[in-house]
């Protein structure tokens, strides 16, 4: 197991750490619904180093990003973050990702901690156009400062205006004396705040000041079980459980990043663009319980006859909505808003209704 540049941070507040892609990870420090609430109201800092971040760059940096990736990238502009994902040759996802463009020569990819070598693998073999590729995985760190105040707080570290910025932005900026980080406005909570990313050997000095600075606050440090929570009450999809490289953009509800302009192609967009034309078989959806139970990943969903007809890929019960709830593919026509569906649990079939996303609405 690697270690993060703050593992040692994590040992001391008293986290309880597990393994993780490949990593030494905070899984909590002093609860999940704690940590959670704490996100949703005030501001938590989230350890996210592990994630990996390839570089690309020259001339064809644009024309490999449009042919790999499902979004149009061709609509971004220096400072803008785009979320896109790789489809695979077979109608599948290779990962979910960020798109960051500096300038017309230089973007950024963020792509999932456990798909990294997979990833990197995946670029470069598509990289028919001769852009340059560098991965920088294992030389940076990234914290997420999530929250409602969390802007607030991190202002009072860079003399570069934070708290105006918009979402899915981002400035290179002097933070904490430290020059050349990456501030966006990002994040998987649905509550707000930043992700910043730094060299390795910056990152001690700036874990420091993020927490001097949202002391007054009430800043705490959050575990990867809280982020799980908070990123399935916005709806949003976890690589591994609600996506994967089986499922296609478009049955699980990702078609408004998938964009076939006649001037983009990409990998199986002709596939794609069949399903999103004729519809698939089976849809992502959200659904809430009406009985008493917590549906869990890899649950059944069936029929009131107790006929499987899929599969939960993410379920909990939610710390801010105060009910159980779930994700889960199902037959298309039980994917309307209202559906009931029946989720197995400890043998017993138990009701649940489909619902729109998001299932927390602040």
């Amino acid at each position: 197991m690697k270690n993060t540049a703050f593992t040692k941070y994590h040992e001391a507040m008293g986290a309880k750490m597990v393994p993780f892609a490949g990593y030494y990870m905070p899984l909590q420090y002093e609860g999940v619904n704690a940590e959670h609430e704490t996100v949703r109201k005030t501001l938590g800092v989230f350890d996210v180093s592990h994630m990996g971040e390839f570089w690309v760059k020259g001339p064809k940096a644009l024309d490999f990003i449009q042919w790999v990736t499902s979004n149009d990238a061709s609509k971004l502009v220096p400072g803008k973050v785009q979320y896109s994902c790789f489809p695979n040759e077979t109608g599948g996802i290779v990962d979910d990702l960020l798109v960051y463009k500096v300038d017309d020569l230089t973007y950024l990819l963020v792509v999932n901690a456990a798909n990294i070598d997979k990833d990197w693998a995946w670029c470069n073999k598509q990289n028919k156009m001769g852009a340059i590729l560098y991965n920088a995985s294992d030389e940076i760190s990234q914290l997420a400062i999530q929250g409602p105040l969390a802007l607030k707080a991190m202002q009072k570290l860079t003399d570069t205006a934070v708290t105006d910025m918009e979402y899915y932005t981002f400035k290179k900026l002097t933070f904490a004396g430290v020059p050349d980080v990456i501030f966006a406005t990002t994040g998987y909570t649905g509550s707000g705040g930043c992700e910043i990313y730094m060299a390795n050997e910056d990152a001690p000095k700036i874990w420091e000041a993020v927490f001097e600075a949202g002391k007054e606050f009430g800043i705490k440090p959050i575990g990867l079980a809280a982020r799980d929570t908070l990123r399935l009450e916005m709806g949003y999809c976890l690589y591994g459980n609600d996506i994967n490289d089986t499922t296609s953009p478009i049955e699980a509800g990702l078609g408004w990043i998938t964009k076939f302009t006649d001037y983009k192609d990409f990998i199986n967009k002709a596939a794609l663009l069949k399903q999103k034309q004729e519809g698939t078989a089976h849809r992502l959806v959200g659904f809430e319980m009406v009985d008493k139970g917590i549906p869990r990943h890899e649950y059944e969903i069936v029929d009131a006859a107790g006929n499987r007809i899929g599969e939960v890929t993410s379920g909990t019960m939610g710390p801010s909505v105060k009910i159980p709830v779930g994700m889960g593919y199902v037959p298309s026509a039980l994917s309307k808003e209202g559906s009931e569906i029946h989720i197995k649990i400890r043998e017993k079939i138990l009701r649940a209704k489909v619902v729109k996303f998001p299932f927390y609405k602040s």
